[in-house]
C-alpha cells in the first residue's frame, strides 16, 4: 500500500472537517454580533452564548489545522523492513481470523479512511491500542481491546 496516498487521504478528510468547522464558527460569530441578538434585558444571554459557541468552534478549527500540519510533517518509514512499528507505520493485524488495518499517526486518531479498498483506522500513541502497537514487529502478538477480553491479534 502507498502510505503517501493514505496520508493524503487523511489530510483530505481533515481539510473537509476544517471547512465544516470554520463555517460553523463563522455562523456562530455572525449570530453573536447580529443586531437581532442584542439583549432585550439583563437576563437575555443569547448573544453571549453565541459568542462562546463561536470561540469553541474556532478552537476546534485551530486544532484541526494543527492536526493537518502534523500529518503533513509525518515522515513515513519504509514498509516491511523488519523495524519496529513507529509513527507513520501501516499495520495489518489479524484478529479473530480477519485482517484489520491500522495507521499510526500523531493526530486524527479514530478517523477511518477507505484506502485501496480497505478500511484503515488511524491510531495515535495516546490511544491504548496505538500505545500497544508502537514498537511491535511482524509476528508479534498484541492484546486487543476491550481490556481483559482475552482477544489477541497477530501483526502480519
Amino acid at each position: 500500500m502507498n502510505k503517501e496516498t493514505l496520508r493524503d487521504a487523511i489530510c483530505h478528510r481533515l481539510r473537509a472537517q476544517l471547512l465544516l468547522q470554520t463555517g460553523a464558527a463563522a455562523l456562530a460569530r455572525d449570530e453573536a454580533i447580529s443586531e437581532e441578538s442584542r439583549p432585550e434585558s439583563k437576563y437575555d444571554t443569547h448573544s453571549q452564548e453565541a459568542a462562546y459557541l463561536a470561540e469553541g468552534q474556532a478552537r476546534i478549527a485551530g486544532g484541526i489545522e494543527a492536526d493537518i500540519a502534523r500529518c503533513l510533517a509525518l515522515k513515513l518509514p519504509p514498509a516491511a523492513d523488519g523495524s519496529p512499528a513507529a509513527m507513520g507505520s501501516l499495520l495489518e493485524v489479524l484478529r479473530e481470523g480477519r485482517p484489520a488495518w491500522f495507521f499510526l499517526a500523531p493526530a486524527a486518531g479514530g478517523l477511518e479512511v477507505a484506502h485501496e479498498g480497505r478500511p484503515i483506522l488511524v491510531l495515535t500513541p495516546q490511544s491504548p491500542l496505538g500505545r500497544t502497537l508502537l514498537g511491535k514487529r511482524t509476528g508479534d502478538t498484541v492484546p486487543l481491546p476491550p481490556k481483559g477480553s482475552g482477544r489477541i491479534g497477530r501483526i502480519l
